[in-house]
């Protein structure tokens, strides 16, 4: 969709929800008697998607457009009172379709492109959404758990703190100055250039693999409360302090479900997106394009 589409789209959703909602405050008249707000109040039970609540020139807005354009509205809006907020879609589908009717006179080619474009990114997003959704269940979850915990020896994290230079005769100094009692936080502070320096220095507690490895290497090999250095890596020339050491048990199921889940629903959409491919017949007539013809707007032809 053009940006200028979807920013009309946007501000249509927002002046729709909200002048909607200040209108009805202001014309809404209190029921005439108990009766007539009994009816007012009674709600229909034969309601379904297909289900028209306006016309347009006889054209349908349904039931089911409305709570589609609602699944999309940002959560503010979502949350406003459900009268104001139906009141406010109703009367942003009703301009949305007299637009598009006028639209629809004129269709060039470059509109037919895009509602294609558009139309196949949904399906093709609404499949992968059905796949990522189907495969996530109880017995799936239990399985990669399994896989990647069931049998995990405790693992070793590490706490340390650094000072982080950018020359090894900078690091070589301040490691003697530390061995001759300077306080190491302190010396962070005063001295290492990167983000850790107003905290002492202090990394927190990381497992080895997400430090690079000359990093990771030195800190392997120290004792608590030893300090190093320098080391060098690929940022610069680091002093290590290493705080302590302890094991850390596999996580429990709960703990990481949405991380599971999240694995799940990735391999499952790759797998679709690949099975998919491989089994389809594809032909490329790309002889003779020069790829720079993208740029060339004269190809979807005028708006």
């Amino acid at each position: 969709m053009p940006k200028l589409t979807q920013l009309l789209a946007s501000v249509a959703v927002l002046a729709m929800v909200s002048g909607a909602a200040m209108a009805e405050d202001a014309k809404t008249p209190a029921p005439a008697d108990a009766t007539q707000a009994e009816t007012a109040a009674k709600p229909r039970t034969d309601l379904t998607a297909d289900t028209v609540v306006a016309t347009v020139n006889g054209q349908d807005i349904t039931l089911g457009m409305m709570q589609t354009v609602r699944d999309g509205l940002p959560a503010q809006y979502k949350s406003l009172a459900d009268d104001k907020l139906f009141n406010g879609i109703l009367e942003q589908l009703i301009q949305q379709t007299a637009l598009a009717q006028l639209e629809e006179k004129r269709i060039t080619q470059r509109d037919k492109i895009a509602l294609e474009v558009q139309k196949r990114a949904y399906l093709s997003g609404a499949m992968l959404n059905y796949t990522a959704d189907k495969a996530v269940t109880d017995e799936a979850v239990q399985q990669e758990y399994d896989a990647k915990y069931a049998k995990a020896e405790p693992t070793k994290e590490y706490h340390a703190a650094h000072i982080i230079v950018k020359t090894k005769e900078e690091a070589e100094k301040i490691k003697a100055e530390i061995d001759g009692g300077a306080d190491f936080a302190e010396e962070a502070k005063k001295n290492s250039f990167d983000g850790t320096a107003a905290n002492g220095g202090d990394l927190g507690w990381f497992k080895l693999d997400a430090m690079v490895k000359p990093f990771a290497d030195a800190v392997a090999g120290m004792k608590d409360g030893e300090i190093v250095g320098p080391v060098q890596t690929q940022y610069g020339w680091h002093v290590i302090k290493l705080i302590g050491t302890k094991l850390v048990d596999a996580p429990k199921l709960a703990d990481v479900r949405d991380e599971l889940e999240g694995d799940i629903r990735q391999a499952a959409v790759e797998k679709r997106v690949k099975d998919v491919v491989d089994g389809a017949k594809i032909e490329k007539m790309t002889d003779g394009i020069d790829p720079s013809i993208l740029k060339d707007q004269s190809i979807l032809g005028s708006n």
